[in-house]
């Protein structure tokens, strides 16, 4: 049996029954099985995931039963064996089927004959597959191809009004991002870095708006010694983007709200020459360890971190910080070029009620704010009910405040994910008058 393969598929079960993030998913199987073809693996996961909905869509032309009652073990070797087939130039169609067959006969015992069958019919008949009528239902289509659950595809058409648009976006939200890293520029030069980097047979590409950024290509750069010494971190130049628009200088104070795992955190830490005063809190304990642990791997001595709710004023923070930060929690939709399987998500009440929380977080953290002070929101969606109607309806209830910036970041136009920024100021006086 391929173990990179077997790597593969039990990541995607992993993903499917215990709605597990592709990236841990792939990660702790990487750690435990060492595959020998770990690029593999992740293009077999992440292509499988990024085309779900097209490779179920295939199989309900060939097998009679719905897609959802067939078991778990089924569904993961009919996607993992026909996006093979599909999309896969360098996968021989036979290989495809029999290396998938071998899987069927260790975690589908007894399901392999008719995982074999639906694979070979599929190969005889792919070329009479064809794709929902545009004209008849346009979100249909648009779901279908490009495999985003229809309330997204539906959301977007609505808040762009139009559908060229929206096709280029589904289109770049499925295109693989590039690695990007930060200097940690209290412990290297970033030109120093990149020298490094190379050095080590990595290829280094210097990002044109930030000094700092660098996207990179080669193996395991999280395994290098520049990386645990912590003279990088990870980061995309949307999540650098919202740090520094905070525009955080040495001897500041600044409250960092949803601030888990802590990437801006440190980036701002970073900017203000680990001089002053950060305060970083996260609902959830464990995360908080996560901002603890990467604040001791970079070398940065200002962060106090610590689990809080931030629907909840914190009256020790009151007036006190020069900068806010809130990176609310989100639907995530600008990430999906990292975290596919965000495009699946079902639209419940969780999803309904994220505005009002991410309200209630940031009329919260507007009390931390000095007078003169600057409060930043930000979110890693695309998603006007998420992002400009929060803004609109805080400003409304909160007059002291006003708007300075605003920007939504699309994976279509730079190298960035889709994030939202926007940067607003606190007049003088008190609070509320």
């Amino acid at each position: 049996m391929d173990i990179a393969r077997r790597a593969a598929y039990l990541a995607l079960k992993d993903v499917d029954e215990n709605r597990a993030y592709s990236n841990f998913a792939v990660n702790g199987v990487i750690k435990k099985l060492n595959p020998d073809r770990p690029a593999f693996l992740r293009e077999l996961v992440y292509g499988t995931l990024k085309k779900q909905m097209y490779l179920d869509y295939v199989i309900g032309n060939f097998v009679k039963t719905p897609i959802k009652k067939l078991p778990s073990s089924d569904r993961i070797l009919l996607r993992l064996g026909i996006y093979q087939i599909s999309s896969l130039d360098s996968v021989p169609d036979y290989a495809a089927v029999s290396e998938t067959v071998e899987l069927a006969k260790f975690y589908a015992r007894g399901r392999e004959n008719f995982i074999n069958g639906v694979l070979r019919q599929y190969i005889r008949d792919r070329d009479y597959v064809t794709l929902p009528s545009r004209e008849e239902d346009e979100t249909r289509y648009l779901s279908i191809k490009y495999s985003f659950a229809p309330w997204i595809v539906e959301m977007w058409l609505k808040q762009f009004e139009s559908a060229e648009r929206v096709e280029q976006l589904l289109d770049a939200l499925n295109q693989r991002p590039r690695f990007c890293i930060r200097a940690n520029t209290l412990k290297t030069e970033p030109a120093g870095l990149k020298a490094r980097l190379e050095g080590q047979g990595f290829s280094v590409e210097a990002d044109e708006d930030f000094p700092d950024l660098f996207f990179i290509d080669g193996e395991k750069p999280l395994s290098t010694n520049l990386y645990k010494s912590g003279l990088f971190s990870v980061q995309d130049k949307g999540s650098r983007i919202a740090a520094e628009s905070l525009g955080a200088l040495p001897g500041d104070t600044v409250v960092d709200v949803c601030a888990a795992p802590g990437g801006k955190t440190m980036a701002i830490a970073e900017s203000m020459k680990n001089f002053g005063k950060i305060s970083a809190t996260d609902i959830y304990k464990r995360k908080v360890d996560l901002i603890e642990a990467e604040a001791a791997r970079l070398g940065v001595k200002i962060v106090t971190a610590w689990s809080w709710d931030g629907r909840v004023i914190d009256s020790e923070l009151a007036d006190a910080a020069d900068r806010v930060l809130v990176d609310a929690p989100c639907s995530g939709l600008g990430t999906v070029r990292r975290k596919p399987e965000i495009k699946y998500k079902e639209f419940d009440e969780a999803m309904q009620s994220l505005p009002q929380m991410q309200l209630d977080i940031l009329k919260a953290s507007a009390h931390y704010v000095k007078p003169g002070g600057i409060l930043v929101y930000s979110t890693c969606t695309i998603s006007k009910r998420e992002n400009e109607d929060v803004v609109d309806a805080f400003l409304r209830a909160n007059r002291e405040f006003e708007m300075l910036d605003m920007i939504q970041l699309m994976p279509t136009t730079g190298k960035t994910d889709g994030f939202f920024v926007c940067k607003m100021k606190r007049a003088g006086g008190f609070f509320g008058e």
